[in-house]
């Protein structure tokens, strides 16, 4: 064979390696997108089916009701991420990128099913609190796998671009839902989304998971993984006895970032209907305009990253959230365009970008391939079950004192502190432990 043929065959492998990159990134995202849809469809339709199974003749109750069982299915989160976890680490990414996806059908299935509170009293919200339980698990376990995987499949010169994908996914999965809530507002009467409307995005959800079940099937497995050191077990003895400092660090990066993700895009729907007074519908496109240009920062940010690196982009995200948050949450309080309500919460989330951008690659490359997956996703569900997940009871709380301003001063206090270990931390980019291009 010639030198030219020879060329020739090395170039066609190398394009058919970026093919199977590409292919296998999205086969990740795609199943990354219908989990946190599936998740992110309760918060969205709580409006409608709140009174279903919590009927206590007040909304802001109602809601209270209904954010409890939001958190604690956030409370599952870090048995899920333990679990699985250890489970992507020890059978591989692959395999627990599709049990994540499974477990998140059935919960979905089971919420589409469930019956209401005046057919079976108390047993409704039990029923609800189980299916919010599996969906816990698997969304515990479905960050840490699909952060592992989307960084590892990544090259070394853009894995901060690769990395944004996730948080593209995840918005993208709060869009979906949205979109469905918008739909179903245009198409169903009030009185029918909260008699049997708000069931249907739970029967998308279980259907979607079952295709993507398909697809994780076939993606092929990371080469870090492939070479992942077989002698030493994941575990948590493992992870807190030989990575403290990575672990607490996974811990300081989330806190803030979850708090102010939540609050952003979560909580934000219903303080423009509870609190600034929108109707349902206008604080719903509300939500999905601020989200989708939220979405389109994402990869511009991912990209920064590659370019100036992950310690300054953190750095930036802290001082927006110290300086930003108090000014940006009581204007909205107060607002009555829907366009300036919708500026105002952009304005909060350029600097939330910076975190929700690399979140995924600056807590992958702290830890070695073997003990990788656990360690990006119990950390991280810890902070997001204690800080993310209580956002919105927490902040329902303070209203119902009378001393909504509070939980303001809560978000930029938070910042502050996690700013302190922006300042001081290492820059992953420079220290990465994924070895593999």
């Amino acid at each position: 064979m010639g030198i030219d043929e020879s060329l020739s065959v090395v170039n066609a492998q190398k394009k058919m390696d970026q093919k199977t990159r590409r292919k296998s990134i999205f086969g990740g995202v795609a199943g990354n997108l219908v989990e946190w849809y599936d998740w992110f469809a309760y918060s969205m339709f709580t409006l409608y089916f709140a009174k279903s199974f919590f009927p206590a003749g007040n909304q802001t109750v109602e809601l209270l009701q209904a954010a409890a069982v939001f958190a604690v299915g956030f409370l599952m989160r870090p048995i899920g991420a333990w679990i699985m976890g250890v489970y992507a680490d020890r059978k591989g990414r692959k395999a627990g990128l599709t049990l994540s996806v499974t477990l998140m059908c059935g919960g979905s299935f089971l919420i589409a099913l469930a019956p209401t509170y005046a057919q079976i009293g108390l047993l409704a919200p039990m029923i609800l609190l189980i299916a919010r339980l599996i969906q816990g698990l698997s969304v515990g376990g479905e960050y840490g796998a699909s952060a592992t995987y989307l960084t590892e499949m990544a090259g070394k010169k853009r894995r901060g671009f690769y990395s944004s994908i996730q948080y593209v996914t995840i918005l993208s999965g709060q869009l979906l839902a949205l979109f469905t809530l918008i739909l179903l507002q245009n198409v169903l009467s009030n009185e029918q989304l909260h008699a049997w409307g708000w069931r249907i995005p739970f029967f998308i959800g279980g259907f979607l998971a079952l295709t993507v079940f398909y697809i994780r099937r076939n993606m092929v497995e990371t080469e870090s993984f492939k070479n992942a050191d077989t002698e030493e077990k994941s575990g948590l003895v493992a992870l807190l006895k030989q990575y403290p400092k990575e672990t607490i660090g996974v811990v300081l990066i989330t806190v803030a970032g979850t708090l102010l993700f939540y609050s952003y895009t979560n909580y934000m729907q219903k303080f423009l209907v509870n609190t600034s007074g929108f109707s349902k519908e206008t604080a719903t496109f509300i939500s999905t305009c601020t989200i989708f240009v939220f979405l389109c920062m994402q990869p511009i940010m991912g990209s920064l990253s590659d370019k100036i690196g992950r310690k300054k982009m953190m750095i930036l995200f802290g001082i927006g959230g110290v300086l930003l948050t108090y000014p940006i949450f009581s204007a909205i309080s107060v607002v009555t365009s829907p366009v300036t309500a919708g500026l105002l919460i952009i304005a909060g989330m350029i600097p939330l970008s910076c975190y929700t951008s690399i979140s995924a690659v600056i807590k992958s490359e702290m830890f070695p391939s073997h003990i990788r997956a656990l360690g990006v996703a119990l950390p991280y569900a810890l902070a997001a079950a204690l800080f993310g997940g209580t956002a919105e009871l927490v902040a329902l709380k303070f209203k119902q004192m009378g001393h909504e301003q509070y939980y303001f001063i809560y978000l930029a206090t938070m910042s502050a502190i996690c700013l302190i270990y922006f300042i001081f931390m290492r820059d992953q980019q420079k220290h990465s432990k994924i070895i593999e291009d």
